[in-house]
């Protein structure tokens, strides 16, 4: 059906440009979050700002529990408080709004990895980890957040590594208790025992019918369980009929909550796959035109060049020089320029038939494109490639292989070729989380584990910076006529005037 319904569509029979929006902002899902945390969306001097509730504040939201906590406990510890605002009420609430993103942050990236290993593992239960039964209170998140995910599964302790043995060691910096919960307070000082009613228009409208509502902890998971975190990038039915959230949705709504002083812009997901696939096609043509001297005009230029040099050591060679790309993004938000920069750069690979295992052997049988925004791959029957494991190993070799090419190419791209820069350090959080995300898709289980351990993620926080891209010698406001007067512009010159 899927694939009849591409067939029939305007794209396809009209050649048309997509112009759907793979970021599309689910408002059900997004105003529900932000009822969980204890935020709505206004209308403030034209702009739609994020501010915490008014009328219906309610002391069980995340929001409400970290801010009766943090006047309880004090943020004295902070040695410059007023980065977070010029009165205490204002300190108060982005101290506690950026625990609650990170808190939030993590939680998400759980709920897509406990998707992709359920999904690897053809739907078992048993690698469902991120519910009440499990994680009961708070406490146990803590534990789970800081004494699982974040040690190595051979140095947990006994209890844990028994309750918890399903659940991969990532090696991820998400993980690690931030500065600002060792200044301040982490997840486990939170109330247990508030119960937070029901959002209008929930998605649990069932069991609302039954209660009246959950205590936070209980209804943040039953919530995130009606939607499929499942099923990224591919385009199979969803389980159970649930809607999807992908990666680039919870970017859009971390977006939005980010700028939540002064509204925020998101480039819809057909504009930056069409930005970055000119302006990187044209740095690659530059690069091999630089290196080798080649009368080259355009990327197809390329192939016609490196149609007869498919060796090893050309694959070798010709993968360096595209690594050896420098893509930064000065004011990166969460993130989404330099995932669809990161897509783009495989596709290049695999267009140019220089994408390789790490032996140097070509990826072959497949087709890798970009469709809304998302890498799609399929095999030489047009099915979309998955990664699943049958009586503990994967199903072939091959998807062994392209799977673990997939993820490493990328680990390479995001390493080397990919840096970010934002003022605003909860950006820097999400941006590192989405492209930890990208990497996720690909993890994979490692052969000299007896494919029971997944490769750990590497860490990424030297490439996303935070800190102002704005850098300028004189304040905007500083009269620059003696300063130019040594030179022959006048500052009508600089401005163009």
């Amino acid at each position: 059906m899927v694939a009849l319904f591409k067939v029939l569509s305007p794209s396809y029979l009209l050649k048309l440009e997509k112009a759907n929006d793979s970021n599309y902002l689910d408002k059900k899902f997004y105003d529900e979050l932000l009822h969980i945390i204890g935020l709505e969306e206004a209308k403030e001097g034209g702009k739609n700002i994020i501010r915490r509730k008014l009328a219906n504040k309610n002391p069980a939201s995340l929001i409400e529990m970290a801010l009766k906590k943090l006047q309880t406990k004090g943020i004295h510890k902070i040695p410059d408080v007023t980065f977070f605002g010029d009165t205490t009420d204002e300190q108060h609430f982005n101290i506690a709004l950026e625990l609650c993103i990170t808190w939030v942050n993590r939680i998400l990236f759980l709920k897509l990895l406990e998707g992709q290993l359920k999904a690897y593992h053809l739907g078992n239960e048993a690698y469902k980890f991120l519910y009440t039964k499990t994680i009961h209170d708070f406490d146990e998140l803590f534990k789970l957040f800081h004494n699982v995910l974040a040690i190595n599964i051979k140095e947990r302790d006994g209890e844990v590594q028994k309750k918890y043995s399903l659940v991969p060691y990532l090696n991820s910096s998400l993980f690690e208790i931030s500065e600002l919960e060792d200044l301040t307070i982490s997840i486990e000082s939170l109330d247990n025992s508030e119960v937070l009613p029901f959002n209008t228009g929930s998605i649990l409208s069932e069991q609302k019918k039954e209660n009246n509502g959950f205590k936070s902890l209980d209804y943040l998971f039953k919530f995130l369980d009606a939607y499929d975190f499942a099923s990224e990038g591919t385009e199979g039915i969803q389980e159970d009929s649930k809607k999807m959230i992908n990666a680039s949705v919870l970017g859009k709504v971390f977006e939005k909550i980010n700028g939540y002083k002064d509204g925020s812009i998101y480039t819809p997901g057909f504009i930056t796959m069409h930005m970055c696939r000119k302006s990187i096609r044209l740095a690659v043509v530059q690069k091999f035109k630089d290196k080798y001297g080649w009368n080259i005009e355009s990327f197809d230029d390329i192939k016609n060049y490196l149609a007869d040099r498919k060796s090893t050591k050309d694959i070798i060679e010709f993968n360096a020089l595209i690594n050896s790309l420098r893509l930064c993004d000065p004011a990166v938000g969460s993130g989404h320029y330099l995932v669809s920069s990161l897509n783009e750069l495989i596709v290049i690979k695999y267009e140019l038939g220089i994408l390789a295992d790490d032996k140097g052997n070509r990826i072959r049988d497949y087709e890798i494109s970009i469709e809304n925004d998302e890498l799609f791959i399929t095999n030489e029957n047009g099915d979309p490639f998955e990664y699943t494991l049958q009586n503990g190993k994967p199903k072939s070799t091959e998807t062994q292989r392209l799977q673990k090419t997939l993820f490493h190419e990328k680990q390479i791209l995001i390493e080397n070729c990919l840096f970010g820069v934002d003022i605003n350090p909860n950006s820097v959080k999400i941006c590192r989380l989405r492209l930890w995300i990208e990497l996720l898709k690909n993890a994979y289980y490692k052969e000299e584990t007896n494919f029971i351990e997944l490769e750990t993620l590497p860490n990424i926080d030297i490439n996303i910076k935070c800190g102002n891209s704005l850098l300028s010698r004189f304040p905007l406001d500083a009269d620059l006529s003696k300063a130019l007067k040594s030179i022959k512009y006048d500052t009508k010159h600089i401005v163009g005037l």
